[in-house]
């Protein structure tokens, strides 16, 4: 990295290289020099393995390189930037998690928005699907607060805890079957940490039906069909709830509306018991 390459964060104004190197005061950034990184798919299944908590298994997904063509993208967004955000620096690493260590509702999306949570470091954070679904959650009560623009803007999670089966941005928004196949395990060793806790299952959108399904111990036998507001009671006790995903592209046709996701957050909130 070069100084130019150096900007201040939107919020905090500390100055970052892009993408943002491990340990370096990002907020909310899991991992520090001295955390493990995944160069290939046997490391994601070694390191996924033996993470035993939240905290370490964000870490080691913050820093993982095993997709060459996702880490050459990703890292390539961070630098060259969209113009509406070329003061800012870009995350421009894998996206961990958001929300409760404990959750009782899980949220499965897709993948990282390249100015999205590419740039953010966070779920969902700095895209307009980002700025639907928080709005939707903060009308549902399961975060404090509306909108999501930043790592250190004090969004919190009431009981929620929002996963994606993909962590790096992918090309045209489509990992190859080889890349989400990589990224497996992280997910997989996350559900492991908070399966117990969890009552019901939001899936935005119908791939992302497919890999709640496909979760450890989930589901076994016929597997339900998608659909937006279909209620699946699963053999393991959990319900999984079918959300369209709210992209712009649902959102601006209709497809889905504001009034639909507050339908289903508001089962969702009832169904994992979420005060």
């Amino acid at each position: 990295m070069h100084d130019v390459d150096v900007l201040a964060h939107p919020h905090t104004g500390r100055p970052f290289d892009s993408p943002v190197v491990p340990g370096t005061g990002w907020p909310g950034d899991p991992a520090t020099p001295q955390t493990p990184v995944a160069v290939d798919a046997t490391q994601v299944v070694a390191l996924s393995a033996r993470a035993p908590s939240i905290p370490e298994l964000n870490a080691m997904i913050s820093v993982c390189r095993a997709c060459p063509r996702l880490v050459t993208w990703r890292e390539e967004v961070a630098e060259l930037k969209r113009r509406a955000f070329a003061d800012q620096p870009y995350w421009g690493r894998p996206v961990p998690s958001f929300g409760s260590e404990r959750p009782r509702l899980l949220i499965v999306g897709l993948a990282p928005a390249a100015h999205g949570a590419n740039r953010t470091g966070r779920m969902f954070t700095g895209d307009r699907s980002g700025d639907q679904l928080y709005a939707a959650l903060y009308r549902a009560g399961l975060v404090n607060q509306p909108t999501s623009v930043d790592a250190a803007d004090g969004l919190r999670a009431n009981g929620i805890r929002i996963v994606a089966p993909v962590r790096c941005a992918p090309p045209a928004n489509a990992p190859t079957p080889e890349e989400r196949d990589n990224c497996w395990p992280w997910l997989a060793a996350e559900w492991g940490l908070v399966s117990e806790h969890v009552r019901a299952i939001v899936a935005l959108g119908g791939f992302a039906w497919q890999i709640a399904l496909r979760l450890p111990g989930v589901a076994q036998g016929p597997k339900p069909r998608f659909g937006h507001g279909v209620v699946a009671q699963l053999q393991s006790g959990v319900r999984l709830l079918g959300c369209y995903h709210p992209s712009q592209q649902n959102m601006f046709t209709g497809k889905l509306t504001p009034a639909m996701l507050d339908d289903v957050f508001t089962d969702a909130k009832r169904l994992a018991g979420i005060k």
